[in-house]
């Protein structure tokens, strides 16, 4: 993985960060930092806004105020050239996204190509090796609507690994799955946690935020209300907010 930040800051910095839709703030001064081959998990209720959190840092919302720096770079700035700087940011949707009229060949050498400008041969040999690393190989010539759920989000989450990024950003990515093919995706993320992965998750799969997370964080109402290590998080929270939304689903 390469380390492209400047004087080694950390691959993100959030500070004061705000974020509006018209009236409603669903953001409301967020700071935080993620460091090199952390794993941040993020959990809340639904619309506490750790989606928008996420589309923030990834350059698909523009935030109201704040800062945010990947890898030392401001993305905030008017000057900066964010989808450069999203290039080294791969994301991973609730909805797989992939292209149905494509096959998973296709779904995953086509941005390779256009955004990094690789050759057919080596956007090719870089589908197949990702596409191992997921499991799937001999789905390569496939179409997503031959394939389960489980399988279309490891598809998509091949194809954020072609593009060599140096964090991941996943959003709930097993909430739009059937229960019995959740696991086959959090087995992908959690063996690429142990390879040293810089990853933010939203997600409300609790056994995955308490083995596989360095830091848990609970937002709610568009603040961070705790944070802290999975096992005082999940385990000894200390407000009422996270011990509230903790029993709701059966954590505590």
């Amino acid at each position: 993985m390469m380390d492209h930040s400047v004087g080694g800051a950390p691959p993100i910095q959030i500070r004061d960060l705000h974020k509006s839709f018209g009236d409603l703030e669903v953001l409301k001064g967020i700071d935080f930092d993620v460091r090199f081959g952390e794993v941040v998990v993020l959990i809340g209720p639904s619309g506490s806004g750790k989606s928008t959190l996420l589309r923030c840092v990834n350059g698909l919302e523009e935030p109201t105020a704040g800062t945010i720096h990947i890898e030392g770079i401001d993305i905030t700035d008017p000057e900066t050239d964010v989808d450069a700087v999203r290039t080294r940011i791969g994301m991973v949707f609730q909805q797989f996204n992939l292209f149905p009229h494509l096959t998973v060949l296709r779904n995953l050498t086509i941005a390779q190509r256009k955004v990094l400008g690789r050759d057919v041969k080596e956007a090719q040999r870089v589908a197949k090796e990702m596409l191992e690393r997921v499991g799937l190989s001999d789905k390569i010539e496939e179409h997503p609507s031959r394939l389960s759920g489980g399988q279309q989000q490891r598809v998509a989450i091949a194809r954020a690994l072609c593009m060599n990024p140096d964090m991941m950003l996943f959003d709930e990515p097993t909430s739009a799955l059937d229960p019995e093919l959740i696991g086959e995706v959090l087995d992908v993320m959690r063996e690429l946690a142990s390879e040293g992965m810089t990853m933010v998750v939203v997600t409300h799969e609790m056994g995955f935020a308490q083995h596989v997370a360095d830091r848990v964080i609970f937002m709610d109402a568009g603040v961070i209300v705790e944070e802290g290590s999975p096992s005082q998080v999940l385990v000894n929270p200390v407000h009422n907010r996270t011990q509230r939304f903790l029993r709701a689903i059966d954590v505590v």
